[in-house]
């Protein structure tokens, strides 16, 4: 039977992608976006942001700093890159969002397995994207059209699978109008996986933004458990790496948040991951739901936090919480 081997979880923000003094950029969709989830678990403009704001923020918005950020980004990025390669494994399980890139308000599921036998990387337009995230769109595509490898085998048996489990997840084995993959996978391809073997991959999409589908917290943990079952059950003796892609805390960082999360995570704390308020998973928060299903995916094994790098970009707390670690 299969055999998970190794878990991994990323971020996979704009800002990793950015040079540190490019960082402003970002700030101009902070500016323009009225629903910043706040600490309180509610939405708010940049201006009520501010005012929330501790003065001490003032010290992690200079150019030393950012640049200081960005190395430490860049040396997590590429210390996964390493791990993935040394473990070398046959499939990797990749669990991420979609934001309106493929699925959109038409049919709109609240989990789904893609199964297809290839899985296509492809240019976007970036002139119809705002200009900071055009400016970091190289990291999530390369720059001529890719057919990377899907497990279709794997993908139709952990459907199977978890609909046994009582899971109705939704299930998909093309992309829609020619289009490739999002930017939760294309990252991982493009940045984690720079220069390195990219093995056969089952993405596996929750929806963590949008409601009213979202799954709750204890949901993604049961889903989590039910993939581990699915694989652990799969007839193959491939090594099966698995993976969480997006987080921690955006676009209002916030720290208890995540030092919870990721102290869950590495004690395996299924009651804290799966009762986590719900109203703090809004917005970009929301991606840390990847991460709690691929926590329970890898119980059992230890993980090493490669780091956690509250990367602020404004006075009023906004940016994006990066953090990288693995389970072996």
């Amino acid at each position: 039977m299969a055999k998970i081997v190794l878990g991994v979880g990323t971020s996979h923000s704009p800002m990793l992608s950015t040079p540190a003094e490019k960082w402003p950029e970002h700030v101009k969709r902070d500016l323009a976006n009225t629903s910043l989830w706040a600490w309180d678990g509610k939405p708010h403009t940049y201006e009520e942001m501010l005012e929330m704001s501790p003065a001490s923020i003032a010290q992690e918005l200079t150019m030393d700093v950012w640049r200081e950020r960005d190395a430490a980004n860049q040396a997590a990025i590429a210390k996964l890159g390493d791990v993935i390669a040394d473990v070398d494994p046959d499939v990797i399980v990749m669990v991420g969002d979609d934001q309106h890139e493929l699925i959109h308000e038409d049919n709109m599921p609240s989990l789904l397995v893609y199964w297809g036998e290839k899985l296509p990387n492809k240019p976007r337009d970036r002139s119809r994207m705002p200009p900071s995230i055009a400016l970091a769109a190289w990291a999530n595509e390369f720059d001529e059209e890719v057919e990377l490898d899907g497990e279709a085998s794997l993908g139709l048996h952990i459907i199977e699978s978890v609909i046994a489990d009582e899971f109705d997840v939704a299930h998909s084995k093309e992309m829609p109008d020619g289009r490739g993959e999002g930017h939760a996978f294309g990252f991982v391809h493009r940045r984690i996986l720079d220069g390195k073997r990219i093995p056969p991959t089952v993405p596996i999409l929750q929806n963590t933004y949008y409601p009213p589908t979202q799954p709750l917290p204890k949901r993604c943990y049961a889903f989590g458990k039910a993939i581990r079952r699915a694989i652990e059950s799969w007839e193959s003796d491939a090594r099966v790496a698995v993976l969480a892609s997006g987080g921690l805390s955006h676009f209002v960082i916030d720290e208890k948040l995540d030092r919870g999360v990721l102290k869950a995570l590495g004690d395996h704390d299924a009651d804290h991951l799966s009762t986590l308020p719900v109203e703090l998973l809004n917005s970009g928060n929301s991606e840390i739901r990847n991460w709690i299903t691929v926590g329970a995916m890898v119980e059992g094994m230890d993980m090493t936090l490669v780091d956690y790098i509250p990367c602020y970009r404004s006075p009023a707390s906004t940016g994006c919480a990066m953090a990288f670690a693995y389970w072996d």
